[in-house]
């Protein structure tokens, strides 16, 4: 793994490089910042990301909304904080502290797999590459 690219950090806090649609071989997302066609369609509707209050922020992270948190928002930080032990608001209030830069490096860190090298899915809690857990 050589790290995560900055488009990689959705505006809601997700990495989606830690996204299964993104770490799969076939039909491979490329992140819900880019144009790329094999999008799922629910990124491509995503409510956050065509958000008209998103749009009118400097740094494009929710955060910087003057609704923050917003309802659905709050809504995906609980299925994230629940199904996959990963809080959304958690991650944005990092980017607000430390910044872009430093997050990725901390990201870097906590989704490397200890065993290959390869990136742990936030989805299924394990190495695509050699199956190893999320410790």
């Amino acid at each position: 793994m050589k790290g995560f690219d900055k488009a990689l950090i959705a505006p809601c806090g997700i990495n989606c490089g830690t996204c299964l649609a993104y770490l799969r071989n076939k039909n491979k997302c490329a992140g819900c910042r880019t144009s790329g066609t094999c999008k799922p369609k629910h990124c491509v509707q995503c409510s956050i990301l065509n958000c008209p209050f998103l749009a009118e922020t400097s740094s494009k992270f929710c955060y910087d909304c003057q609704k923050y948190p917003c309802t659905r928002l709050k809504q995906l930080d609980r299925r994230y904080r629940t199904k996959y032990k990963t809080s959304l608001i958690g991650n944005l209030e990092k980017i607000s502290t430390v910044g872009l830069e430093i997050y990725i490096k901390m990201e870097d860190d906590l989704w490397r797999c200890r065993s290959c090298g390869g990136t742990i899915c936030v989805h299924r809690g394990f190495c695509i590459n050699c199956n190893a857990q999320r410790s």
